[in-house]
């Protein structure tokens, strides 16, 4: 542990990371209500201003946004698809309620003259 902060609605903190590498915040609220934490997180990799970035330093953030390049273009895709779905269901539920619609008049209309008794058209008297 680096630090540690409670009752603090807000805080600023600074530190030197030791290691080169992926780091992890961890936030722990023993408050039964849910909180919202917003965080920002800047970093230096120089010691010295004038040193410019080169391909070391930017190549993991690179990589890091073809990751997320890719899996933004898989939700797009899997969105669209559901889109397509979604239409398609749609038009198979209009198709079936129109025959079940038919279906339905149809048997009511069967049902209507097979039951009504037939009357002759002259009654012996």
């Amino acid at each position: 542990m680096i630090h540690d902060f409670r009752d603090k609605t807000s805080e600023k903190f600074q530190f030197v990371a030791q290691k080169n590498g992926l780091h992890r915040f961890c936030f722990t609220n023993k408050s039964p209500y849910h909180e919202t934490i917003d965080f920002d997180v800047h970093e230096a990799h120089f010691t010295y201003h004038d040193e410019h970035a080169n391909d070391e330093h930017l190549r993991p953030l690179l990589e890091q946004i073809a990751r997320i390049e890719e899996a933004l273009y898989n939700i797009q895709f899997e969105q669209h698809w559901l889109e397509a779905q979604t239409d398609q269901q749609a038009i198979v539920n209009e198709g079936m309620s129109r025959r079940a619609i038919h279906k339905v008049l149809y048997q009511s209309a069967a049902l209507t003259g097979w039951c009504s008794p037939s009357l002759p058209s002259t009654m012996p008297l």
